[in-house]
């Protein structure tokens, strides 16, 4: 069994406070990208426990630290007799991007393992384990756009129609770790409630839609601004990081054309509908 885990980009994200628990509340809206995927695959194997391996790009982790390792652990803690398994990730999702591909392929895991073992888990049984692996994990469960809040985990589905615009994603050679972000961001209420920003044209984004990691990440990453400012020379409607960086994405009217303005970085252009 293969499958297709996709990327998924953030419109707005606010960092509201810090917890008791150390964690921060948030809320964003995530939006799947359809186009951009890994590849996972999924088998049953004659040999007991479960193996790992990857191809594609090269992930900056351990294989035992691999989300998708862990997704493996965790349903087999939850289902000790089922049998022996393989588990192949393709990557191309670029990583360490505020994309969110491993935590995308750790929901393929998942699904595939329902799938191929008959274990009959529903989306919302789903959702408690992804919730397990990681905060943004819980979104790619069902795939659609929605409000994310809490650490990122309590999600309400979230009407946005980009299907007219295209997408142009850059992921520079820069590295940003969640806990550098957050780091340097100041907590603190948006100007106005997240929906309704995203209530209004996204022509009018660039003035009312903020990503909070971006002051204090383009600050110490001044690259990460050029890229956001060359998406911009280049027409963009709305531009913005995703996650806590390094990628950032333009919205276009029309289909953009980076040609070799954004060289040595991961580039992904894709029509949204």
């Amino acid at each position: 069994m293969i499958l297709f885990p996709n990327a998924k980009i953030n419109l707005g994200l606010h960092v509201l406070n810090r917890r008791p628990d150390g964690f921060h509340d948030i809320e964003t809206l995530m939006f799947p990208v359809a186009g951009l995927c890994d590849a996972v695959e999924v088998i049953r194997s004659a040999e007991p426990g479960a193996t790992f391996s990857a191809s594609g790009l090269v992930v900056d982790c351990t294989s035992e630290k691999n989300l998708c390792v862990k997704a493996c652990e965790l349903l087999r803690r939850e289902f000790p007799k089922i049998g022996g398994m393989h588990i192949h990730l393709h990557k191309i999702i670029p990583f360490g991007a505020g994309l969110g591909g491993g935590s995308a392929d750790a929901v393929a895991v998942l699904r595939g393992l329902n799938a191929l073992f008959h274990l009959a888990l529903s989306d919302r049984r789903l959702e408690v384990l992804a919730a397990e692996l990681g905060s943004d994990t819980v979104f790619f469960v069902r795939n659609v756009p929605a409000v994310a809040t809490g650490r990122g985990e309590f999600l309400e589905s979230f009407p946005v129609d980009l299907q007219k615009y295209w997408l142009l994603i850059v992921k520079p050679p820069v590295g940003v770790s969640t806990a550098e972000a957050y780091r340097g961001v100041i907590p603190g209420p948006p100007a106005e409630p997240l929906r309704k920003t995203l209530g209004r044209d996204p022509s009018e984004w660039q003035k009312t839609l903020f990503n909070d990691f971006e002051p204090s990440v383009f600050k110490k990453y001044p690259a990460l601004a050029d890229v956001k400012k060359s998406l911009y020379e280049m027409g963009a409607l709305y531009a913005s990081m995703s996650g806590s960086g390094s990628a950032l994405f333009g919205l276009f009217r029309e289909k953009p054309d980076p040609g070799n303005r954004f060289r040595n970085s991961c580039v992904f252009t894709s029509g949204i509908g």
